[in-house]
């Protein structure tokens, strides 16, 4: 195979792991496109060839399983996917230097993955191996170790395809394959949490609408009226203990004073039962903020809490007036959101919830910090109508079956126009919602304590003991270099 034949196979490699994520979905092909990689990577001759390898291999991944990113800016995403892919690059020729490159490669790519977890501005946690894996028998180790685990995990099996299968003996292969079958099988007793035997009733409110609009160029008060139709149609006979509207379905200059808050606390006293609002305030001309807000059967306010991590060129522009110079159109976002701070964490009456405001649901470590806190469920209020399509929207309803398994509660996903959803603490999915649909989803949600490995341990020693593993045997592979070299 000549070298432009690699790299056309390295290119349909990335293109099935695209394939394994949501929304085409079809989780094995993550580990089929991971051997091939590994077995195709492995005969490029010299550090260029393979940076080029690991830079297509990541490009035909992060190109279509990123595609969402193109509605939101699309300098951004012709920045964004080249950027992310040099780091599988680099990685590809790193680990070609380092001792036993069937656990090296892995540990590498792995570590890139965790880099662009969080960096550049907060990280863009998408199109990652441990989403594709939501569905998938795997998805029980994010109990243990998170999404890093898991995309390892997915990471070495491929390898170990690649690898052992095809080079080994029948028996090594027996007992690797029966290694990862145990692992598998075993993972979800490590769960952790229990059901404390309190539930709540609880009603999540998607008002329906279309898809593709932005804050620009809609009219508000429509989005309020849609989700107040829908909540009027909740019979009292229901009894929820707690209604949820999504993310900024109401957006107010200040809403303690407004009619929208008039309106929301008449339905709270008809329903008996408190409101969790998803609200837009304006702060200046520059600035405003992005919150979740309680209102009391009695109308008054009570817990608020504002987005911590908010969506860069959706929600803010970084480096506002260095784009503005250069002509970049930032007009889409003419305001930048004001972060806030503290953890993700609301009291509703007796119960305290943990809360991912839409973005935030896509890192393990914001969503864990309600959840450290004493939280018995975690709430994903979230708007995907900014987006066409369903690429990101099916992305999000994963990573909460992730959230879900990870911190051992049930997610509640709301969302004005789709995708809305309950998921269990084993990561299934309940009472999905269709795009664009108005409906009221309505579910008694078993309260629980108790952590996870991963609630208590998070990515530092998963990340800590893949770096020193690939540090050593990058030391490893120098010694033998220099070994041959002096012989």
């Amino acid at each position: 195979m000549n070298r432009t034949a690699k790299y056309l196979a390295l290119v349909g490699a990335g293109a099935l792991v695209a394939a394994s994520m949501p929304p085409w979905g079809f989780w094995p092909l993550a580990f089929v496109g991971v051997a091939i990689f590994a077995r195709v990577s492995a005969s490029l001759d010299n550090a260029r060839s393979r940076f080029v390898g690991g830079f297509l291999f990541a490009i035909a991944w992060f190109a279509p399983g990123m595609g969402w990113m193109w509605h939101l800016t699309a300098p951004g995403y012709v920045i964004a996917i080249p950027l992310f892919a040099a780091l599988h690059g680099v990685a590809t020729m790193v680990s070609a230097r380092a001792r036993h490159l069937m656990f090296a490669a892995p540990l590498a790519h792995t570590l890139a993955e965790a880099l662009r977890f969080s960096m550049p501005f907060g990280g863009v946690p998408l199109a990652t191996l441990a989403i594709s894996q939501a569905d998938s028998p795997s998805v029980h180790l994010a109990a243990i170790g998170g999404p890093i685990l898991l995309s390892w995990f997915v990471f070495q099996v491929g390898f170990i395809a690649a690898y052992q299968l095809g080079l080994r003996s029948v028996r090594r292969s027996i007992v690797t394959v029966v290694t990862i079958v145990l692992v598998v099988v075993i993972a979800p007793v490590t769960g952790g949490g229990s059901n404390t035997g309190e539930v709540l009733r609880v009603a999540a409110v998607q008002g329906g609408g279309p898809q593709g609009t932005l804050a620009i160029n809609t009219r508000s008060r429509d989005v309020v009226d849609r989700h107040l139709e829908a909540t009027r149609s909740i019979d009292e006979s229901i009894e929820p203990d707690l209604v949820i509207w999504p993310e900024n379905v109401v957006d107010v200059d200040e809403f303690s004073m407004s009619t929208e808050r008039e309106e929301i606390a008449a339905e709270a006293a008809r329903l008996n039962a408190p409101f969790l609002i998803g609200i837009t305030e304006d702060v200046d001309s520059q600035a405003f903020t992005n919150a979740q807000v309680v209102v009391n059967v009695d109308g008054t306010l009570g817990d608020r809490y504002d987005k911590v991590r908010r969506v860069p060129f959706g929600e803010f522009v970084p480096l506002r007036s260095a784009l503005e110079a250069l002509g970049a159109p930032v007009d889409r976002i003419p305001r930048d959101a004001r972060a806030g701070e503290g953890p993700g964490l609301l009291r509703v009456g007796d119960s305290v919830l943990a809360v991912a405001i839409s973005w935030e649901v896509f890192f393990a470590g914001r969503a864990n910090e309600g959840v450290e806190l004493g939280a018995a469920m975690l709430v994903n209020p979230t708007n995907g109508s900014s987006y066409t399509g369903t690429i990101l929207q099916t992305q999000q309803i994963a990573s909460s079956r992730l959230r879900a398994v990870e911190t051992g509660r049930w997610v509640v996903q709301v969302s004005p126009t789709g995708f809305s959803a309950f998921v269990s603490p084993e990561g299934e999915v309940f009472d999905r919602t269709g795009v664009s649909e108005r409906r009221v989803i309505v579910r008694e949600i078993p309260l629980r304590d108790g952590r996870t490995i991963y609630s208590f341990i998070g990515d530092q020693p998963i990340l800590i003991t893949a770096s020193a593993t690939l540090l050593s045997l990058l030391v490893l592979g120098k010694r033998r270099r220099d070994g041959n070299t002096a012989r």
